[in-house]
């Protein structure tokens, strides 16, 4: 079996819940997160095999990385294999500038900050507990400590959101001059309290979101930042002192390279098999106490799917798609189809979107399969 170079830490612990969320998330329970490291590392262990012996990067995600008890996050990072990019995750409201000196310190060298939006209002219908101050004040306090590359997470599409707010949102992020900026159209799921409350308000939201992602595009693109996925933009490397500032833990994924993940949740793709430990937070910490795997899922995944999976992330990037090994997933017919329309562009063994055909995204890809 083919070795990971990238690995996927997730920390579920979460001070509340946002409506709108489905992750694998718990709300408070500090005196169960020295466990849980304990567990991580645990599970780490066992799965080492599979790990590059250089690994790339390392991604704290969750719930909330920078809820956990500052000792038990220093020892986590303290304990995790050395790589070119160290990306962790941080609610605003959790940021001080002692956390943000211990994250420097332990090697972090990317942070991504959950903003969502600046608007008051908008943040309550997301039940988020952060105030638009403390994202000001969590950039500063990462900027002090030396933490030189910064991403900002945004959401479009919530009730009551209008243009002007999302103009507003635009502004406010780059005033902040983050190296990235991530900006989402909202998911929310049937079924949730959030789908319930705001269904109305969502459905007449989705009619606006072609226009809003256009915004988005416009404003930051104008801005000097690389639309280099269809949620993700970096600054320019001529704006950032020849620096390549895309997401590269996030660019593996969408590159279909093999990953591990650790913690309740999360999922792992290497060579032909993918898995996803279960969610209960109790038996993981237990099994891995007693020296076992956590319980999985296990998926195989044969040569077509792994292809299909190339072809949908890949037309994600901005970067031609190479069509070396998979060029037989495609529909020969749907691809000059959707080049007469400037949609599409095929040269030299590549295919790539065009701007337009980036804007009518997912659509394009299921057509492109055969």
């Amino acid at each position: 079996m083919s070795s990971a170079s990238h690995l996927y830490v997730h920390l579920p612990f979460c001070s509340s819940r946002c409506g709108y969320c489905d992750f694998v998330t718990v709300v408070g329970r500090e005196e169960e997160h020295g466990g849980y490291v304990s567990a991580l590392l645990n599970e780490l262990e066992l799965e080492r095999a599979l790990l590059s012996t250089e690994v790339e990067t390392v991604y704290l995600g969750g719930g909330t990385p920078t809820f956990l008890e500052p000792a038990v996050l220093t020892r986590l990072l303290g304990a995790l294999p050395r790589a070119g990019e160290l990306t962790v995750e941080a609610n605003p409201e959790t940021v001080t500038p002692e956390l943000a000196e211990l994250l420097a310190g332990a090697g972090v060298t990317r942070v991504s900050i959950g903003a969502q939006s600046f608007q008051t209002g908008l943040l309550a219908t997301l039940d988020r507990v952060a105030r638009p101050d403390d994202v000001r004040r969590a950039v500063y306090a990462f900027r002090d400590a030396g933490i030189d590359n910064i991403s900002l997470d945004l959401i479009y599409g919530i009730p009551g959101q209008e243009p002007s707010d999302l103009e507003a949102d635009l502004a406010e992020a780059l005033a902040l001059a983050p190296e990235h900026i991530s900006a989402y159209e909202l998911e929310a799921k049937r079924g949730t309290r959030f789908t319930h409350d705001h269904g109305a308000e969502l459905e007449r939201q989705s009619e606006a979101m072609e226009d809003y992602v256009e915004r988005v595009v416009d404003v930051l693109t104008g801005a000097g930042y690389r639309w280099y996925e269809t949620a993700n933009f970096c600054l320019e490397p001529a704006r950032a002192g020849g620096r390549d500032l895309r997401a590269r833990h996030n660019l593996a994924y969408w590159q279909g390279r093999d990953y591990l993940g650790i913690g309740i949740g999360a999922v792992s793709t290497i060579e032909n098999r993918r898995w996803q430990n279960a969610p209960s937070l109790a038996k993981y910490v237990a099994a891995l106490a007693g020296g076992e795997s956590p319980p999985r899922e296990y998926e195989e995944l044969p040569a077509e799917t792994r292809v299909t999976e190339r072809v949908m992330l890949g037309l994600r990037l901005d970067a031609p798609l190479s069509l070396d090994g998979i060029g037989q997933a495609l529909d020969g017919a749907e691809v000059a189809r959707l080049e007469r329309h400037g949609l599409a562009v095929l040269a030299n063994g590549t295919l790539t979107l065009t701007r337009r055909g980036r804007f009518l995204g997912g659509g394009v890809t299921a057509r492109l399969l055969s």
